[in-house]
């Protein structure tokens, strides 16, 4: 850095004093200083900037220097600091990656120092969950901030319609100044419009699943010499994003949704020696005899028989080892991005969100893969760092009860725009600024993908979780589960049948039909959402239900 007495020179001419003082106030130390204390609303003075740096024999120089720049810019008398320009956003998205992947989520064998300096920088969620846990149908939650009987958009059912996509957040932050820009797995298709490349900035977006190759994801091929394996691409493509909002010098809105963890496990192997013979701690509900409690409906699945063909029964160790390796290579792009931001000074003005589109079994309870409402797969890791917050730097978790229907309000919020009002989600600012609170009661779960007998609802509390397993047949009945997630979070004991546990289970049979109730009312006309609010209802009898089983759904399919 300059030393400080090579910008103090005499000035030789009076009418140049203004001047002086305006070049030491915006010098680039200086400006870069300034802009950190507005984003974090804190007061700024040049004289901690250039305090320090000089020597006894400057001292005079620089306060007649300082004397000038207050007397020509005072501060505002009683006046709260300058927020600054609206924040930057930065959005990164995993794939099927769990809270046991991560080091702060408790996790001693894994390491991910980026996404742990991350939530210990800002806010650990500890009971975030995505309200559907599958690839497209969640995509589109945290796109829209709608529940899936909204968006009207997941495998077997349907693509998005233009009108829904219209007041999806990126679609709104364009059209309020934001630069945005998108790479990764989109996850799904807008009628008429695609991938709908046309409404970012950037675009570093693929069809399907993409592909872990970089120079196989056509618009990522020109990373593909220098990061050949997909997950690093992403970090240098965040960076190109960065560097080419701070020159246009717009807000801007990053999202990348990495295709890693997600199957076929492909790990960078630049990464190989991280995990190389590493045993790990099975969880405490791992293995096919901690599933004797949970229901027939639930094994209908591929969940179930995936614990056998994935082999987390023979080859435990083996398997995670790359799932975790598959998840440091992103804890590294994430650090590529961080850094960035730092490089471009303005990391003291960007929010930083990390989250996975669902969860992912990995043997507990004999199961493997998502989809299914148990902690494994619904619950994922949440980290928000937002520097200007009164939670940044402290170490602290939330235990609010928030969902993948959150992202889209926040976002909004943070860039100081109204949440439209289709939306089911609320924002989760005010969780940064008092992580003690709440805002919510309740909220949904919903499996409407796979075997007619696997799906269902689930009314979730931060305590309790109660779904209503609705299908008859086959040998089997409709069953209630209730766990105690606070008390039992490995899910080993269904208390619903539990005499000492009736009030809490018709509590939660009220939550679930309040939830129910609003599918219902809310639910769109199309891509065969509306049966299931009868399908889920648990007043109305079989023999009105069962008709609806053999209806055809959709007929987009999994690639």
């Amino acid at each position: 850095m300059k030393h400080v007495s090579t910008w103090l020179e005499p000035i030789p001419k009076p009418i140049l004093w203004r001047d002086r003082a305006k070049s030491l106030w915006s010098r680039p130390e200086v400006e870069k200083a300034r802009r950190r204390a507005e984003a974090r609303r804190e007061p700024f003075s040049p004289i901690t900037q250039i305090h320090g740096r000089c020597s006894r024999s400057q001292s005079k120089e620089v306060l007649g220097w300082v004397l000038v720049v207050l007397v020509l810019f005072p501060p505002s008398a009683g006046a709260a600091p300058p927020r600054g320009s609206r924040p930057n956003i930065v959005f990164l998205f995993a794939d099927d990656q769990c809270t046991y992947s991560v080091g702060c989520y408790g996790n001693r064998d894994v390491k991910t120092p980026q996404m742990d300096k991350l939530g210990y920088d800002g806010l650990i969620f500890e009971r975030h969950y995505n309200t559907t846990a599958i690839c497209m149908a969640s995509r589109a939650n945290v796109m829209t901030g709608m529940y899936e009987y909204q968006t009207g958009c997941n495998f077997t059912h349907g693509d998005m319609r233009p009108d829904v996509w219209a007041r999806a957040y990126p679609v709104l932050l364009r059209q309020a100044g934001y630069f945005t820009a998108f790479a990764g797995k989109f996850g799904f298709v807008v009628d008429g419009k695609g991938l709908c490349e046309g409404d970012f900035d950037m675009w570093g977006g693929g069809p399907g699943q993409t592909r872990y190759q970089t120079k196989a994801n056509t618009s990522m091929a020109k990373y593909a010499e220098k990061y050949p394996h997909s997950t690093l691409s992403y970090g240098a493509f965040g960076q190109e994003a960065i560097k080419n909002a701070v020159k246009q010098q717009k807000p801007f809105c990053l999202s990348i949704s990495f295709k890693a963890p997600h199957r076929p496990t492909t790990p960078d192997p630049r990464f190989d020696a991280v995990y190389a013979g590493k045993t790990f701690a099975k969880p405490g509900n791992y293995g096919r005899d901690h599933a004797e409690h949970l229901s027939q409906q639930s094994k209908q699945g591929r969940q179930y028989p995936r614990f056998i063909e994935w082999e987390y029964d023979k080859h435990y160790d083996e398997v995670m080892a790359t799932y975790h390796q598959q998840v440091y290579g992103i804890d590294v792009a994430v650090g590529m991005i961080r850094e960035e931001l730092e490089r471009q000074g303005v990391a003291d003005n960007t929010v930083v969100i990390y989250t996975s589109d669902n969860g992912f079994i990995c043997g507990s309870h004999g199961y493997g893969s998502k989809v299914l409402p148990m902690e494994e797969s619904s619950r994922v890791p949440l980290m928000i760092y937002d520097p200007r917050s009164h939670s940044a730097g402290k170490h602290l978790r939330c235990r609010a009860l928030t969902g993948n229907i959150d992202f889209a309000p926040t976002l909004l919020a943070l860039a100081g725009l109204e949440a439209p009002d289709n939306m089911d989600g609320k924002s989760l600012v005010p969780l940064l600024e008092n992580p003690d609170q709440d805002i919510r009661d309740h909220m949904a779960f919903i499996n409407v993908w796979g075997p007619i007998a696997a799906t269902s609802l689930t009314a979730l509390t931060r305590q309790w979780k109660y779904t209503y397993w609705w299908y008859r047949g086959e040998g089997m009945e409709p069953v209630e589960a209730l766990f105690n997630i606070e008390k039992d979070p490995l899910e080993l004991k269904n208390l619903a049948a539990d005499r000492e546990h009736l009030i809490a289970l018709e509590v939660m049979r009220r939550k679930y039909d309040r939830e129910l109730a609003a599918w219902k009312e809310r639910a769109v006309p199309y891509n065969d959402y509306q049966r299931y609010g009868i399908l889920f209802d648990r007043s109305i009898a079989w023999d009105k239900k069962q008709p609806l089983c053999t209806k055809p759904m959709g007929q987009r399919i999994i690639k």
